[in-house]
């Protein structure tokens, strides 16, 4: 089943998302096979990033939560909310 985990940063916490980010790679590299998309939502500018939306592929809402409990973007402490919702791909 596929979860889309939309994640909103803290306000003012640039450093902690560039800290954690070899890290948070380097986790997302270790689940390549359940990715189908992944990458930072922006501000207004089209360049700075406030958040992350991940689509990945799970087999239960309980495994793409130990998912985003394990992340070390969220484990950093960077996100002000974490909403993880059953998605289905419609188009194209």
């Amino acid at each position: 089943m596929h979860f889309a985990i939309i994640c909103i940063d803290k306000a003012g916490s640039g450093e902690i998302r560039t800290n954690a980010r070899p890290a948070h790679l380097e986790y997302l590299e270790k689940h390549r096979p359940q990715i189908l998309v992944t990458g930072p939502m922006l501000t207004d500018d089209g360049e700075t990033p406030n958040g992350s939306l991940l689509i990945l592929d799970f087999a239960d809402l309980a495994a793409a939560k130990a998912f985003a409990a394990g992340d070390p973007y969220n484990q950093a402490g960077l996100f002000e909310s974490v909403t993880i919702k059953p998605w289905r791909k419609v188009f194209p």
